[in-house]
């Protein structure tokens, strides 16, 4: 008997990740991202000092934290595809607020408000990748979504400061509306094109099946094993959270205030890191489904560690261009083999769940990192202390990652 079913031209997985890619790209990349390029004209305008800047990033990372903790159970109650949707709404309607903020306290409020509804959406968006696909293409699945970050990045390398060239000082106000609208488009889209399962439109998720070794049947507080795995790849993911928010949040300032860049030529790097970082995701995904998780995590830590020295010394400019290129081309790479391993461990049905659980890590590193780095500046009178801390816990990483063990010996 033929099948009557006329064939599909492409598995609808491909339509979650164009899905994926523009959630992130207005979840994380818009909301988050642009913070770098919108602080010192913020900053001027508003009074802040390197302190306060730190704090608003660390608000932001607080409120994605709190998020992770109830992203799972929100997610229970209205699934994936309304959680997500409902955290872009939250994100788009906190920046836009974010414009008419004549303070430090108000930003620092709807900022943290910001990032609770950016883990809304982003925490369950990474977890669908493990339902839609198997295995072989997880890395390249996730590494596709994560491409978003690197388009916003681009977006506002260029867009930012030619509002302030046109608006002047208050032209951050602008650009805050203009991301909170965004946001509330892409909740649109997200509510018309997202399931939440293969087996809602009658598919199994893309790539060959799982062998039986690959994830492992629960995540039990009783079964140690697994519970130790998701502890080292939930430290792992801690250095990552500490070191790269630090980067993204004062490079451009460290651009603008002790190297002399004027703000247009800073956001031209910044676009540079956007469009390098467009490709991170993918390729580490590529590579990390070739060759390992582990071998995918050491390769990029160590091109981490790199990029945070180079920036921490008192080199010449040449030097700093390449800190940015390397941070560029390996900034999402993290993210991406962290989404995949978790359902190469715990399996498709508890890969939210297991990505939750080391977002926790994730999310700590974060709220203590742009706060320490604005810290020890406003201290040391320089980015360099901060940079070079970025590298050591990078290094650190590298060792982390040298101990992990295979899925399939867990």
């Amino acid at each position: 008997m033929e099948d009557p079913s006329p064939p599909k031209p492409f598995h609808y997985g491909w339509a979650i990740v164009l899905t994926g890619l523009a959630v992130v790209f207005s979840c994380l990349g818009l909301s988050r991202f642009s913070l770098g390029m919108l602080l010192p004209s913020m900053g001027a305008t508003l009074g802040l000092s390197y302190s306060q800047m730190g704090l608003i990033g660390t608000g932001n990372f607080i409120g994605y934290m709190a998020s992770v903790i109830l992203s799972g159970f929100v997610a229970g109650l209205l699934g994936a595809r309304w959680t997500i949707s409902a955290g872009l709404v939250l994100v788009g309607a906190s920046t836009a607020v974010i414009s008419q903020a004549d303070g430090f306290g108000q930003i620092l409020l709807l900022y943290t408000a910001t990032g609770l509804g950016s883990g809304l959406a982003n925490v369950p968006m990474m977890g669908l990748v493990s339902h839609w696909f198997t295995k072989a293409f997880r890395g390249r699945a996730a590494g596709g979504m994560l491409s978003g970050n690197g388009l916003a990045i681009v977006f506002s390398g260029f867009f930012i400061p030619w509002i302030n060239t046109v608006q002047g000082p208050e032209g951050w106000r602008s650009s805050w509306l203009v991301i909170g609208l965004i946001c509330l488009a892409t909740a649109g889209f997200t509510a018309l094109v997202l399931r939440n399962d293969p087996r809602q439109m009658g598919l199994s998720p893309l790539g060959p099946e799982d062998p039986p070794s690959a994830g492992s049947p629960g995540f039990s507080t009783q079964q140690n094993s697994h519970r130790k795995i998701m502890v080292h790849l939930g430290m792992i993911y801690l250095l990552f959270g500490a070191t790269y928010s630090v980067f993204v949040t004062f490079i451009v300032t460290a651009m603008v205030n002790e190297r002399g860049f004027g703000e247009g030529t800073a956001g031209t790097f910044w676009a540079v890191v956007g469009g390098l970082s467009i490709f991170s995701g993918p390729l580490f995904g590529a590579i990390s489904d070739r060759l390992g998780r582990k071998t995918g995590m050491i390769m990029v830590y160590t091109l981490f560690t790199l990029a945070y020295m180079l920036a921490a010394a008192s080199l010449p400019n040449p030097f700093l261009y390449a800190s940015i290129a390397i941070f560029g081309l390996a900034v999402w790479s993290i993210p991406t083999i962290m989404s995949a391993a978790v359902g190469d461990y715990m399996g498709p049905s508890l890969a939210v769940k297991a990505f939750g659980f080391i977002t926790l890590f994730f999310g700590g590193g974060q709220i203590v990192g742009p706060a320490l780095a604005g810290y020890l500046t406003d201290i040391f009178g320089s980015f360099g202390m901060a940079f070079g801390l970025c590298a050591l816990l990078s290094a650190c990483a590298v060792a982390l990652a040298w101990f992990l063990k295979p899925p399939e010996s867990i």
